[in-house]
């Protein structure tokens, strides 16, 4: 799951980067809000977390035009701005959240969590194909009972197969979600996770099908 941070706090931005790195997103940060409306438009991102004073453009104003292009994309509102007329604007220019500055980073990745799994339609915590289970509250992945070890890159692999299991997700849209723009990327790397994830699944799990030309597809069980 790849997400945007509008921030142009760049230690704030740097910490809140790195903790969601750490929890397994891909992460783009932008400090500018024009920057962020033409990143949004152009990237599958899964959550945008938003400042609202940003040097250029108000968060509001980028809130605005992400709305009002249609976008549905959960956004959270990151601020020092505790009035709560500030909160009911940005609710009602379409948040999906409000979160105050200072915040406890827990909280913060709960939230994520939350909105994350809003945004994909799939409100419960546990997505299941199968005897495969992902607990996304804890990054647990079990398989008939035992559970896989699997590496960051490979775990956002699996969640991008299986929030939509049964139906082919595209290479590049797979690529989107798993890494970050700044991010070098070998041509094949996405091939080579799948055959990770495929190895690791076996004998028992799901299957994952190429089908050519289009992407994957991780198969109902």
């Amino acid at each position: 799951m790849r997400i945007l941070i509008v921030e142009d706090d760049a230690a704030l931005a740097r910490g809140v980067t790195g903790g969601l790195k750490l929890a397994g997103y891909a992460v783009d940060h932008v400090a500018s809000g024009e920057e962020a409306v033409r990143l949004e438009r152009a990237e599958p991102y899964g959550l945008v977390v938003l400042d609202l004073g940003l040097p250029d453009l108000s968060g509001f104003e980028v809130l605005t035009r992400i709305r009002r292009r249609g976008s549905t994309v959960p956004v959270m509102i990151l601020t020092a701005r505790e009035a709560v007329a500030d909160r009911v604007k940005g609710l009602d220019l379409g948040a999906d959240d409000y979160l105050l500055k200072p915040f406890d980073p827990a909280e913060f990745e709960a939230r994520v969590r939350a909105l994350v799994r809003r945004g994909q339609g799939t409100p419960v915590p546990e997505l299941a194909c199968g005897g495969l289970r992902y607990d996304r509250s804890t990054a647990t992945v079990t398989l008939n009972g035992r559970v896989l070890d699997l590496r960051k890159r490979e775990l956002a692999v699996l969640e991008g197969l299986i929030t939509r299991a049964g139906k082919v997700v595209p290479k590049d849209r797979l690529a989107g979600e798993v890494f970050g723009f700044d991010e070098p990327v070998a041509p094949n790397a996405i091939e080579l996770y799948v055959a990770r994830l495929r190895k690791k699944l076996e004998p028992d799990g799901p299957q994952i099908r190429t089908i050519r030309g289009l992407g994957y597809l991780m198969e109902n069980a």
